[in-house]
């Protein structure tokens, strides 16, 4: 259900998105995450299809952390699809991923996301890195209405 989400995370690791969840829950960074597997999954929790026809758009949805290489539709376009609609186009997408290539920041940049972050390899850092980007976008910022 997506009613009440804070932050949508798109991540098809599920040992990524555990430390990923845990480390914004251990933090109290935000009330509610919703993790889908892949692009698909995330655009129709979004916009209400698919399995997620019945539930309403995610209103207090305040940050997308989305990684690039993912099943079905990658990162990048599920981007590219945010940016390009009314309703979700200031959702602050932050793009969490392996990948420093620099043509993916590049084109993450270009494609409208708010911040590209390298996941660290080192547990530890990989948890600084999270809250600190959890708590910026979620607690920090100010939004537009």
């Amino acid at each position: 259900m997506n009613t009440g989400t804070d932050i949508l995370l798109v991540e098809d690791s599920i040992n990524d998105a555990e430390l990923t969840i845990r480390a914004l829950k251990r933090k109290n960074v935000c009330n509610k995450i919703h993790h889908v597997l892949d692009g698909e999954e995330a655009l129709d929790f979004i916009f209400s299809r698919g399995a997620y026809t019945e539930q309403p758009f995610p209103a207090s949805l305040k940050l997308i952390l989305l990684d690039i290489k993912l099943p079905k539709i990658d990162g990048l376009e599920v981007l590219k699809v945010l940016k390009a609609h009314d309703k979700t186009k200031l959702i602050p997408v932050v793009m969490l991923t392996s990948s420093n290539q620099e043509p993916d920041i590049a084109e993450s940049y270009k494609s409208g996301a708010n911040s590209y972050i390298v996941k660290p390899v080192a547990f530890d850092k990989f948890v600084e890195a999270v809250v600190d980007v959890g708590m910026y976008w979620v607690i920090r910022n100010q939004p537009t209405q």
